[in-house]
């Protein structure tokens, strides 16, 4: 797995430069939503990132993200969701909507996303899984027993379904994946940053129109 992301952040640093000197392509770099995806930002053009907490290209693609959006335009809003594509994926989704439900998951996302992939718990599935990620969370500060309480929550269990909609709808097969005013969605790649600067630019000219 460590050569896997190796691999992939060496991708990414070395194709930024060249994607920018050519235009990306519709069916080659993305492609376009029919019909396109309501979207919760009005008045912005909302990108959102669709990922796995136990996806190695996701967690390598981190670093990259995380330098990219503090350059993220003013017009534009950012949101993470959770892929679903089974009930493993959903134990994540619960995670994250747990975590963002109690307000505490900007503080953890990074250290969260290191111990899954650092220590261990990316080799785990199920409730074995579920439980060594409750475990971390209760010893590096947030509240045990509030998490476990609104991981198993009906809010937390609306948002789930509400990602196992949108996951369905946007109609991409794998993570990480970056979709665009719920109009084009960016498949993972090593180019996927610049590309979806492409489609921000596109989306801001087609506003104007």
């Amino acid at each position: 797995m460590l050569r896997t992301l190796i691999a992939f952040a060496a991708l990414v640093a070395v194709a930024l430069p060249a994607a920018a000197q050519r235009t990306p392509e519709e069916g080659l770099d993305y492609f376009e939503l029919r019909p396109a995806q309501p979207t919760e930002s009005p008045g912005k053009i909302e990108v959102t990132e669709f990922f796995w907490y136990r996806c190695p290209h996701c967690y390598a693609l981190e670093p990259q993200l995380a330098s990219w959006l503090k350059q993220l335009p003013r017009d534009a809003q950012f949101r993470r969701v959770p892929a679903v594509f089974n009930d493993e994926w959903a134990i994540d989704a619960r995670i994250f909507y747990a975590l963002d439900t109690m307000g505490v998951e900007e503080r953890v996302h990074k250290a969260l996303f290191d111990a899954i992939h650092q220590q261990g718990g990316v080799r785990l599935k199920g409730e074995a899984y579920a439980k060594w990620v409750a475990d971390w969370l209760g010893k590096n500060g947030v509240d045990a027993k509030k998490y476990e309480d609104t991981y198993r929550s009906f809010t937390v269990s609306t948002r789930l379904n509400r990602a196992r909609q949108m996951t369905a709808a946007y109609k991409f097969d794998g993570v990480p994946a970056i979709a665009v005013g719920g109009r084009y969605v960016v498949n993972a790649s090593s180019t996927m940053l610049s590309v979806t600067d492409y489609l921000i630019a596109q989306s801001r000219r087609t506003a104007k129109k």
